[in-house]
């Protein structure tokens, strides 16, 4: 079976393979041309940072496009803090920065000059759990497991900033955690318990 095209339609077809070809043999032209080092990227620029991360000083040179949460996780190996969404949506990454609870996702490092940074690595006292941990163990309040630590530091600040009077003001201040395997009664039931504690947090 023979099929037949309209004249017009093969003839711009072949423009444009003529078009294409020209412009990858100009291009490999132009490449072969230009001095090899106008070719290459540039050096990722870098800039000077001191922070105290979990009560440690810090002073570092990181790349000035590296979020919060590319310090901690690549540069520092902590990786408690997680890596969800990259869009501040789901709260896996949170952490707190001078006392308040910040998407590490959306902080550029250097914007951090000077700042105290809390992970979910510097809630523990050595073996001994922060009551928040304990809390979450008790309650089951995970299964995946994998937003928990971030669950854990909004719960923390929940507490901190006093906004958890009740299960309903609980559940408005954690909306910003999502938890796809649905352990949200559970994680209220933690909070709940810490906060009638009057654990120190």
């Amino acid at each position: 079976m023979h099929y037949c095209y309209p004249s017009n339609s093969r003839r711009g077809f072949i423009k444009k393979a003529v078009g294409l070809a020209s412009w990858g043999i100009a291009s490999t032209l132009l490449a072969d041309a230009l001095p090899v080092e106008s070719v290459l990227p540039l050096p990722i620029p870098k800039q000077k940072l001191s922070l105290e991360i979990n009560g440690v000083a810090h002073d570092l040179m990181v790349d000035m496009r590296s979020t919060l949460l590319d310090l901690l996780r690549e540069q520092l190996n902590m990786t408690g803090t997680k890596k969800g969404c990259g869009m501040g949506d789901c709260g896996a990454c949170m952490v707190h920065v001078n006392g308040n609870r910040t998407n590490a996702c959306l902080s550029l490092a250097v914007y951090n000059e000077g700042n105290k940074v809390t992970t979910i690595e510097g809630l523990a006292k050595g073996e001994a759990l922060h009551p928040m941990q304990e809390a979450f163990l008790k309650h089951d309040a995970f299964q995946c497991g994998y937003c928990t630590s971030g669950q854990i530091m909004s719960a923390v600040a929940c507490l901190k900033e006093g906004t958890a009077k009740n299960r309903d003001q609980i559940k408005d201040y954690m909306k910003r955690n999502i938890c796809r395997c649905g352990s949200y009664q559970n994680i209220v039931d933690a909070i709940v318990e810490v906060q009638k504690s009057g654990a120190k947090v």
